[in-house]
C-alpha cells in the first residue's frame, strides 16, 4: 500500500526526505493493538472490582484512571498506524514512526547483521507480522510492525540480500 505524503512543512523536513515514497503498515495493526489494550484494561478492571469488593471501597477510584487511559489508547492506536512507514532506497532503509515524538531511523544495508520476522498470537490472528532489523549497533531500534506475512517475508529476503551484497563489497 504505497502512498505519497502531502507537502511537508518546515517541521516535517527531517522526517520527509525528498523523493521518498513511503510504504505504510496495515491498518489492521491498530485493531490488534486495541484488542491487546482491551484485554489489559479488562484485567485491571476485574482486579479493581475484586479489590474494591473484598478489601476497601476506595479502589473503585482505579476505574476513574483505567477506563479513560484505555479510551485514550484506543484513539491513539488509530493515529499511530498512520505515523508508521518505511521506504527502501538504493543504499539504506528508512523507518519513520511517532506522533508526538517523531523518529526517522536510517539503516544502511551494509550495517545489517540479520533480519527477524516475528508474529505473536494476536498478530497471527490478524494476519500480521513484524520485521525486526539487527545491525552492528546495539542502539538501532528499527522494527516495522503491522506487515502482511508475505510482505514481511519479501522485505526480510530483500533486506538480507542487500545487506549481504553490501557487506561482501567491504
Amino acid at each position: 500500500m504505497a502512498s505519497v505524503d502531502p507537502q511537508p512543512t518546515a517541521l516535517d523536513e527531517p522526517f520527509a526526505p525528498a523523493d521518498v515514497v513511503w510504504q505504510r503498515i496495515d491498518p489492521k495493526w491498530a485493531t490488534a493493538q486495541r484488542l491487546v489494550g482491551a484485554i489489559v484494561a479488562a484485567v485491571l478492571v476485574v482486579v479493581a472490582v475484586v479489590l474494591a469488593v473484598l478489601v476497601t471501597p476506595w479502589v473503585w477510584t482505579a476505574l476513574v484512571v483505567v477506563v479513560p487511559l484505555w479510551l485514550w489508547d484506543f484513539v491513539w492506536d488509530g493515529r499511530r498506524v498512520k505515523a508508521w512507514g518505511y521506504a527502501e532506497r538504493d543504499d539504506d532503509l528508512l523507518v519513520v514512526k511517532g506522533i508526538m515524538f517523531r523518529s526517522l531511523v536510517v539503516v544502511p544495508y551494509g550495517r545489517l547483521q540479520y533480519v527477524d520476522v516475528e508474529a505473536g498470537p494476536v498478530d497471527r490472528r490478524f494476519g500480521l507480522a513484524t520485521v525486526q532489523l539487527h545491525t552492528a549497533s546495539s542502539d538501532t531500534d528499527a522494527a516495522i510492525p503491522g506487515l502482511r506475512p508475505e510482505e514481511a517475508a519479501r522485505l526480510r529476503d530483500r533486506l538480507a540480500a542487500r545487506g549481504e551484497a553490501r557487506l561482501a563489497g567491504l
